[in-house]
This record gives C-alpha cells, structure tokens and sequence, in this order.
C-alpha cells in the first residue's frame, strides 16, 4: 500500500476568489486511519476529491508510493481508475435498478475481472460486511445501515490501496452511527486499508481515527494524535473547535478595566509571568470544585445545572464572567449555592493575541505543542 504525500497542495476556483485549499502539505502513511476534520467550507472534502482524482489541483502535488499522481509542476495527472483509490461518496450513490449483489460486483465488471473470482470476492466482502443475506434486495429495501455497508463493500471489493470517505455516517440516525463507527473500526482491522475520512463531528473523529488534522478556512492547523489535539492544541481555533463542552476561554487582554471581580483579574495574579498571553483557556472538566472558598481557589455561584444524559454540565458564574464544568458524577450542589473552584495550573492553555499557543516553562500543558 503507498504512503500518500500532499505537497502545497492548493485549489483555488476562479481568478481573484480565496483559496479553498491553501497550501496543504501532509503525510498519510500506509494503513493510516486518518481524520480530515473542520467546519463545513474549510476545504476537507476539496483534499479528499484531489486525492481520488476528481479534481485537479491549482498548485502543489499528490504523491502516491513516491510517485506524482497529480502535479501542476510536472504537467501530470493520473485519472482516478488507474489510482486504486475508493471513494464512498456521502449519500452512498448505489445503483437503486440493481440488486446489492450487482452493486457489489459493479467495479470488478469494469475491470473486466472473471465471472469466479468476482463472485468470490464479492462474496467475501459481503460476509464480512454481514450483507450477504440481502444479496437479491435492492437498495429501497434495505436501512440506511446496510446501505452504508454496501456502499463499503462495493469500494472493498475492488481491493482498492486507499478508501476515501466523504461524511460517511452524517445521513444515519444515533444509533446506528455508534453501530456504523465499529464497523469502521472493525474493516480497519481486518483489512488493513489505507483511510482517509472527512468529518465535521470532533466526537466521529476522535472515537475512530488514529490521526487527526483539523483544517480552517483552507489550511491545516494541527496533525496530531486524538489525544495531543486535545490536550496540546496548537492554537485557539483548534482548542475550541475540539471538546464538548466546549472549552471555557478567559479574555486576559481587558484585564486592567475589568480589576475587580472577574476570573480575568483572578488569573492574571497568579500567572504573572503569563504577561504575552491574551486568552486563557481551561476545559470543563479540567475544572475542580471545592466546598470551601480558600487558597487559589476562586469564589464562585452555582447558577444552573443541565443533566446531559450520564453527565451534568454546571454553570458557575464570577460576577459577570461565566465557566461551565462537566462531570460524570451526581452534583452534590444546587443552583445559587456559593462553593470554590479551583483552575490548575497544568490545565491551562494560554494563548497569544493571533491566537497562537504560548510555551511558559514548567506549567504542564501550557508548553507549546
């Protein structure tokens, strides 16, 4: 199976109009789970077309086991057949006419495979899938389960070196979204694919890929492991776009008109070699509560509780400001009980005024990544 390197990889469409994809470079070695992970328009599935030969690039190259597949440079494009790429598209584009066996089988007819060995692959496939029990069923008679199985049989059966994902469980309902991520999982390991899947949901990304790289408005922000994303997140946009709930941020720059009581003024006492910094952020469950008002802890207001189903999300609020901490146990406490907080030192990231991550020495995760 290749590695895959993207090299200034940009597409721009249109003269004048911004970059949907602004000079890209990473690496996606071989039997990677990867992640493209972003908000909607920040050009991830732009990358994922590229890569299956879709769309050509404006600028940079794509190369597969070391070798140019699509390189402005070169003046070379590889077409998508001879990529051994497979791309599952996001509404699965199965073929309603045929059954699911012929919709298996459809790639290995145009490869002109033989009758036997196409019928034994994709019998394989479909075993391993659990569908070959609907071998003769169209596609209107199966759930949006199985037709997400046989849109990846249809794509594994072909034996492709890469498979392409493109928001592959967004059109299926909870539970078989929590079903379908095994399954994912599962192909990973059992076929030892290459695959690189583009998502908007951090909490698909996080329980699935082995890599993440979190794209913004065209450009790569981080690569990382789901745990160095989250707990050393290379600059703002990362840390707030990863975590549920959301990552509570402290606005440290209008420290001085806000010197009474405010979390801001709180922080910048303790931190005072922190001076750079103009956002400080700490997750909500990084958060400690305390009964009793002392120390470095900070004097706080329960002002509300929203059980989220197996967790609860408290609101404290500090005179104006507002810090919400997550925790899996039964609060013991009620809204408008005043209690302490405690925000460690180890679990604050700080952040400069361009949102870059800051390195202050011997403060744990606030070392730069």
């Amino acid at each position: 199976m290749p590695d895959i390197l993207l090299q200034g990889l940009t597409k721009t469409y249109g003269k004048g109009a911004a970059p949907a994809v602004d000079g890209v470079s990473l690496t996606v070695p071989h039997g990677e789970f990867l992640c493209l992970l972003g908000p909607s328009g920040c050009g991830k599935t732009t990358i994922l077309r590229m890569i299956a030969g879709i769309e050509h690039a404006t600028g940079g190259t794509i190369l597969m086991d070391g070798e140019a597949v699509d390189s402005v440079d070169q003046a070379r494009f590889v077409p998508p057949e001879r990529r051994r790429v497979g791309l599952v598209f996001q509404n699965y584009a199965l073929w309603p006419h045929m059954t699911v066996a012929r919709n298996v089988d459809f790639g290995l007819r145009l490869q002109n495979v033989s009758p036997a060995e196409r019928e034994a692959r994709c019998r394989d496939v479909m075993t391993k899938l659990k569908i070959a029990d609907y071998a003769e069923r169209y596609p209107a008679q199966l759930s949006g389960g199985q037709q997400q199985r046989v849109a990846l049989a249809r794509m594994l059966a072909i034996n492709p070196d890469v498979l392409l994902l493109d928001e592959p469980l967004s059109n299926l309902d909870a539970a078989l979204r929590l079903e379908m991520r095994a399954e994912l999982r599962r192909i990973h390991e059992t076929f030892g694919t290459t695959i690189i899947f583009v998502s908007h949901d951090q909490w698909e990304a996080m329980t699935l890929a082995s890599t993440i790289a979190v794209m913004d408005r065209g450009r790569l922000q981080q690569v990382g492991s789901p745990d160095e994303i989250y707990a050393r997140p290379a600059n703002r946009f990362v840390a707030e776009f990863i975590g549920n709930p959301r990552i509570n941020m402290v606005n440290l720059a209008d420290t001085p008109a806000r010197a009474g009581e405010s979390v801001a003024a709180h922080l910048a006492a303790r931190l005072p070699q922190a001076a750079g910094a103009s956002v400080c952020g700490i997750r909500p469950e990084e958060i400690r509560l305390v009964p009793e008002v002392s120390g470095d802890a900070l004097c706080v207001t329960v002002a509300g509780i929203m059980p989220t189903g197996g967790s609860w999300v408290i609101e404290l609020a500090h005179g104006a400001d507002r810090l919400f901490f997550s925790t899996q146990s039964r609060p013991k406490v009620k809204p408008g009980e005043r209690i302490g907080c405690l925000l460690p030192d180890e679990a604050l990231h700080l952040f400069d005024a361009e949102g870059r991550r800051l390195a202050i020495p011997g403060y744990g995760l606030c070392e730069a990544a």
